[in-house]
Order: structure tokens, then sequence, then C-alpha cells
């Protein structure tokens, strides 16, 4: 069938809805800290490397997409897959080393890939709706880890952890061999080169590609800081209020997170379709977290409403942070237009690399080398958040910047 939601739609859902399951790490990384007696934080660095080599190789490799979506496909199933593998066999020889070169560099390489391959082709496709077509793209990036936690906890149940790692590599092939079948440019697109060669550099001098990494990169750090330390904000407020929540409640607020990621991907991204300017959206976006993230820190632990108040401001954050992913396409596209955006969303998304060194090592600084509660990143954040409301509103303007 020659339409967009098999050429594009489904193809982006199998690849993304496979690499995205980097983010399920959190859900194993004790197991395999003590399958191979090593500490958690010092596991916790696997993710933190892939998440790195995501943004490098979005950031080096964004050419090579641009030309082949196919073969851009295969290479990041080849890569995907391999570390994964890779990741199984390190595990049953306890190597941490190991851990790091597959899960961190060789997946991460897969995961910069195949995070930019199916997008440009999706606002080909979706050319009148790019907002909806990169949100669903997205949004199987964000509901990876819903989907499969569970599956790979029965997996590890029934067969082992490191066994889980290869069955799961052999699934995610499937998937993402299939999607690499589908996917295709319109007929109609015909890729031209470029009149003038494409300068990285000449985007480090442009104001507004300058203003939208800084406030991509202070939307992933707030959210970060927050999602990586959901379950000990909820557990100390549990010890300041008695039994309010309990493991399983924690870990029923912990999975709708995941569906808000989801939602807001498509949510915020499809909203800015209907905007007069798309930035606008990143206005709301930090607005809305500026406003719950205050709240959590002005609230007191014992206030009846906190269990509530800090509830909603996991989802929302979590669909914020989910948003602004969804939302950076199609923004880059109209500040710059269509001829060279993977390698500029790929330039883009090296702050993703930054924040994902960042975010996570933010929130565990404040309250463990500082000693703060937890209620304490919330006023950091909410501080992130107004600083990237100002980026947005001052510094991102609505001139364009075309590619030729």
């Amino acid at each position: 069938m020659e339409n967009k939601w098999m050429r594009a739609a489904l193809p982006a859902l199998l690849i993304h809805g496979s690499i995205g399951t980097v983010y399920a790490w959190s859900v194993f990384k004790q197991s395999v800290a003590d399958y191979i007696g090593a500490s958690v934080p010092n596991v916790e660095w696997a993710f933190s490397i892939a998440i790195l080599f995501l943004g490098l190789s979005a950031a080096v490799l964004g050419h090579f997409v641009e030309q082949d979506i196919k073969k851009s496909a295969l290479l990041s199933t080849l890569f995907f897959v391999v570390g994964m593998i890779g990741t199984g066999f390190s595990i049953q020889h306890k190597s941490l080393i190991g851990i790091y070169i597959f899960y961190g560099v060789i997946m991460g390489i897969g995961l910069g890939i195949g995070y930019l391959t199916p997008v440009k082709n999706l606002m080909l496709w979706f050319k009148d709706n790019k907002g909806l077509g990169t949100g669903l793209a997205v949004a199987g990036f964000g509901l990876a880890k819903m989907i499969f936690s569970p599956i790979m906890v029965a997996l590890t149940n029934s067969f082992g952890l490191w066994q889980m790692f290869i069955i799961l590599a052999v699934v995610f092939a499937i998937m993402m061999l299939t999607g690499t079948a589908l996917i295709r440019k319109p007929l109609n697109w015909h890729e031209e080169p470029l009149v003038n060669k494409f300068k990285p550099t000449a985007f480090l001098k442009n104001s507004t590609f300058i203003g939208i990494w800084i406030m991509f990169y202070l939307n992933i750090t707030a959210g970060l800081a927050i999602i990586s330390q959901e379950k000990d904000i909820l557990a100390d407020l549990t010890n300041a209020q008695g039994a309010v929540f309990s493991v399983a409640a924690i870990t029923l607020v912990v999975s709708i997170d995941a569906f808000f990621n989801a939602a807001g991907r498509v949510g915020f991204a499809t909203l800015s379709d209907h905007l007069k300017d798309r930035n606008s959206v990143y206005k709301l976006i930090f607005g809305i977290s500026i406003i719950m993230s205050l709240l959590a820190y002005f609230l007191p632990d014992t206030s009846a409403a906190m269990p509530i108040i800090l509830v909603a401001t996991f989802f929302l954050i979590n669909a914020g942070y989910g948003g602004g992913f969804s939302a950076l396409p199609p923004l880059l596209s109209d500040r710059f237009g269509m001829k060279a955006i993977s390698k500029i969303h790929g330039l883009a998304l090296t702050a993703w690399a930054v924040a994902g060194l960042s975010g996570n090592q933010l929130a565990s600084y404040i309250v463990h080398g500082l000693g703060m509660t937890y209620q304490t990143v919330f006023i950091v954040i909410a501080g992130l958040y107004l600083i990237a409301f100002l980026v947005s509103a001052l510094v991102v303007k609505p001139t364009q910047m075309l590619v030729e």
C-alpha cells in the first residue's frame, strides 16, 4: 500500500517502538547491578552513555540519514540489535565495561540513527500536519517503556536476566527489519543536493538555533531531574504523611507517567500544527511546568492536597517532556526548511546528549550531594523552566534562515 500510514507512520512506530526501550533501563538496573556485583550508580552510567552517543551519532550521521532512509534504518537495526546481544553476554560474563560498550556506545549509535530516520519521512508524508506526523513517531519512543517493561520482567522471571536481552534482540530485529522494508519517501519527493555546502558551524552563530538548543536542553534536564527521582519523591512524601503511597501505588503512578509522556508527544506536536508560530507550544509547556513545580515546592508535605498536586506535577512534566521532543522537528523545519532537516535535527539532538548526563546528576547532587530535600529539586527546575520560557520568548525569533 502506498500511503502515509504504511510508508511512514507504521515504520516509525516499529523502529521507535524498538529503540525506545532504552528507557526501560531503570526497570532492571538494580537486577543488573546485583547480578554482576556492581553498584547501581556505576550501572546507571550505561544509560547516560547511550543517550550521549545517541546525540553524537545523530549529529555526525545526519547527512547519511538524509541520503537514504532505508540504509539508515538497516544500519540502526544492526547497531541496536548487536548492542542488545552484546549487553546480554556482557551481563552473563559480569562485565561492566562490556555493558558500557554494548548498551552505551553501540546501542547508543543505533539509537541516534534510528531516532532520526523516520522523522523527515513523516514530515514529508504528513506535510499539512507535520506535528501530528512527528508526534506519532516520537510517541512510539515514549510508549516503548510502558509496553515492554512488563514483558522484560516476565522474560527475566521465566528465562533469566541476560537471556531476556538475547530474546528481545530477535524480537526487535524482526520489528525494525519490517519497518526498514516498509519505510519510503513519497514518490513525488526528489532529494536535491544543497546549493551551498552544509556548515554546522553556521548554526553555532545563529541566535534562533542556539535559543532552540538551549530551551530543548533545559526542558530535558528539568524533566529528567524529576522523572529520574519520582519513586524516591513519592516514598519521601509517604514517610512524611504516613501511608500515602504503597509500593503498588507508586508503581502505578510511574506507569501512568509513561502514558502522559506519550500523550504529550502527540498532543503538543499536533497542537503546534494549529498555532501561528510553533514556538508558542514551548511557551505553553514551560508555563505549565513552572506553575506545577512552584506548587509542588511551596505546598507543605503535610498538606492533604500535596499527594494530588505531586502526582499532577509528575503527569504534566512528563507530558511537557515528551512534547518537547515531538514539537522540535516541525519547529526546526519552519525556521530552516526541509532540505537538510535531518542534519539540523541531528545537531539539535546534541542537547539531549548533554542533558542525558546532567539531568539525572542534578537531582542526585541536590539530594545526596547537598543533603537537601526532594522538594528543593522543584524550585531548581522551576528556575530552569523560567529560563527556558524567557529564551523561547526573547531569543527564538520567527524569522527564517532557509538552508538551500
